[in-house]
C-alpha cells in the first residue's frame, strides 16, 4: 500500500506541473469556440485542478497493481536482495 501512496503522490505532482504548463499554453492560444473565455476557463483553469486528480488516481492504481504483481512474482523467484556492510 505504501508504494501505491508514493506513486499516487508523485503522479499527482507531475499532473500539477503538467496542468500548469497546459494552463499557460491554453491562455496563450486563441480559443477555437464561439466563447473564447469559456474555452480558456475550461482548458486553462480546469487543467491544474483535474489533471493532478486524474494522474494521482492513475498513479495510485498503477502502484497498487505493480506492488501486487511484484509480491506474486517475488514468491516464485525470491525477490530482490540487498546486501549492506
Amino acid at each position: 500500500m505504501s508504494l501505491a501512496k508514493i506513486s499516487g503522490a508523485l503522479y499527482g505532482l507531475m499532473g500539477l506541473i503538467g496542468g500548469l504548463v497546459f494552463m499557460i499554453i491554453a491562455f496563450m492560444l486563441p480559443g477555437n469556440t464561439e466563447d473564447p473565455f469559456m474555452h480558456n476557463f475550461l482548458f486553462g483553469i480546469g487543467a491544474p485542478i483535474f489533471l493532478p486528480i486524474f494522474y494521482g488516481i492513475m498513479g495510485f492504481v498503477g502502484g497498487l497493481l505493480s506492488a501486487w504483481l511484484y509480491n506474486i512474482v517475488a514468491k516464485w523467484v525470491g525477490g530482490i536482495e540487498i546486501e549492506t556492510e
